[in-house]
């Protein structure tokens, strides 16, 4: 089966329309956030692009005498935040991703 002009024209529009669907959802990603927590005590807010937009650290959690655990908790947050916000983007872009249609090839 051949891929003719007509069938170019088509995939760059198509591509034309994800790649202004992509930017479009790479925006909207800034202002879309994801909550991690660890041990009821500290909170981290992220935005879809993985940057920390807050963090809040219960009074409670802070024990002169077990600086560690607290330094554990900030760290299992950060790490399940970026986590959260990376799978976020996947499922964002890869959606659109998923509108290309390019005809001859398998797969898409």
């Amino acid at each position: 089966m051949g891929f003719n002009m007509k069938d170019m024209g088509k995939m760059m529009k198509q591509m034309q329309q994800v790649q202004a669907d992509m930017a479009q959802a790479q925006e909207a990603l800034k202002t879309e956030l994801v909550e991690a927590r660890a041990g009821g005590v500290v909170t981290a807010v992220f935005n879809g692009h993985g940057d920390i937009q807050s963090i809040e650290i219960a009074p409670e959690a802070v024990d002169p005498n077990d600086v560690e655990m607290l330094q554990d908790l900030i760290l299992s947050v950060v790490r399940e935040g970026q986590a959260k916000a990376q799978a976020l983007a996947e499922e964002r872009l890869g959606r659109i991703a998923g509108q290309l249609n390019v005809p001859g090839l398998p797969g898409f």
